[in-house]
This record gives structure tokens, sequence and C-alpha cells, in this order.
């Protein structure tokens, strides 16, 4: 007689809730496919009622005494779960924190600074937190008045897209600040820039139909060309009339 497989309560995870024949418990509670709670019933009758609607016993609660089973589509239940899950895994990655130092020591060019800046704010839109840490070398310890003043720099061109969630605090030779991106902000941020960008984009817009077509330009070119060489043609007239004249005196 072949041994019966017992399913560790991973692996059982793993292959996912049981469905129809696979339900062991001889009496569930049961919901229908209307979300209606129907009561304890047995096994067997609850999984001819799935039969009749063309669709799946499933059980949702296998914890509780009796297991709790519903009648749906599973296929359709599987998507939807794998849908939660990866939803629940893109914002464990969106939660992500983001470190920015500023630099070694306070020594750094304010360029840098703003490039760091610049770094954390795209991280915040992004919707990660951002860590910023300042280091202190040597005698720059007894200085750390610098340090606050850097750190409330920062938060004052950060503030429109986020809030301060941990204050500047020292951690030996190190003080920390973390930001964590305000929603709220950033979305007024997103339409505020966007309002720009058109604005600007219209004004180009703009200033490119105001300039001249380039078949004026080039009708203007040929107008031109067209006077200097009338002008020589004058010209060469002119000072052959006058040869011819100074011919004729001479003969004369």
């Amino acid at each position: 007689m072949a041994r019966r497989r017992f399913l560790r309560p991973q692996d059982q995870a793993q292959r996912g809730p049981a469905i129809n024949e696979r339900i062991r418990a001889k009496r569930i509670r049961l919901i229908d496919d209307n979300n209606e709670m129907i009561g304890v019933v047995d096994t067997v009758e609850a999984m001819r009622r799935a039969y009749d609607a063309g669709l799946d016993l499933v059980e949702v609660a296998s914890d509780s005494n009796p297991p709790v089973c519903r009648i749906l589509d599973y296929g359709k239940y599987k998507y939807e779960l794998a849908k939660k899950e990866k939803a629940n895994r893109a914002k464990s990655k969106t939660a992500e924190l983001k470190e920015v130092r500023m630099g070694r020591s306070m020594k750094i060019d304010p360029h840098d600074i703003q490039i760091r800046i610049s770094q954390a704010r795209k991280f915040l839109i992004d919707g990660h937190k951002v860590q910023i840490v300042q280091n202190f070398r040597g005698r720059e310890m007894i200085h750390r008045d610098r340090g606050n003043q850097r750190m409330q720099d920062i938060i004052d061109q950060l503030e429109d897209i986020a809030k301060v969630e941990t204050p500047p605090r020292m951690m030996g030779r190190r003080m920390t600040m973390i930001f964590a991106p305000d929603k709220a902000k950033i979305e007024a941020y997103k339409r505020k820039k966007a309002e720009e960008d058109g604005k600007k984009a219209e004004a180009a817009k703009g200033d490119a139909s105001d300039a001249p077509p380039a078949e004026k330009k080039s009708a203007e070119k040929k107008s031109k060309a067209k006077a200097k060489q009338a002008d020589a043609a004058s010209e060469n007239g002119s000072v052959n009339r006058s040869a011819t004249e100074a011919e004729v005196h001479a003969e004369r």
C-alpha cells in the first residue's frame, strides 16, 4: 500500500488553495458566487452548487473550523491574487531607502552639493525614501552647527516634494537625515512642471511662426542679386559710352 504524502504548510502555500475534489474537509462554511454567506454545508453539496453555476469551489480560509470556501471562477481568482502580489512587490520596492552622501567631509564644492540634491529629488519623485549623509573629518567635529545649516539648506530645497521623516542627528562622525516622499506635493509639483513646459513649448512655437518663411528669404536674396546685376550692367554701360565718346573726339 502506497504511503500518503502529506504536504508541509509552505508546500501547500506554494501549490495554492485547495479546490473542488482537493478539499479534504467533509463540511465547510460556504460563501456563494454572489458573496453571500450560506453557512455550514456538506462539501459534496457545495461542490454540486459550484458545478451547477459553472464555477469552482475554492478553499479561502483553511485554518477556520470548518474551513471557509467560496464559489468562484478559480482562473480569475488566481489572476487577481497574482496581480495583488505583484503590486505588493512593487510597493515594497518603491519604499527602498536610497542614500545620498554629501562628500567625505564638509569641504565640498557648492556645485557638487546641487548635483547631490538633484539626485535626491529624483529618488523622491520616483517614490523612494532618501537618507542624506554628511561626514565630518578631523576638527570639523567642533563645527557641527555648519552641518546643521547644510541640512537645513537641503530641507529648504526639498520641502516642495518631501517631508522630513527623521530630523538631522549625529551618528559617530556622520550626520544623517531621512526624507519621505510627499505624494500630494509631488503631484502638485508634476502639474506645475507640466504647465511650465507647456508654456515654454507654446512660446517656442510662437517664435517659430513669427519668423519669415524660407521662401520669402530666398525671394529677397534673389531680388537683391538681380539689383546688384542691374547696377553692374548700368555701370558697364556708362563706362562704354564714355569710352566711345572719347574715341570720337580723338578722331576729330
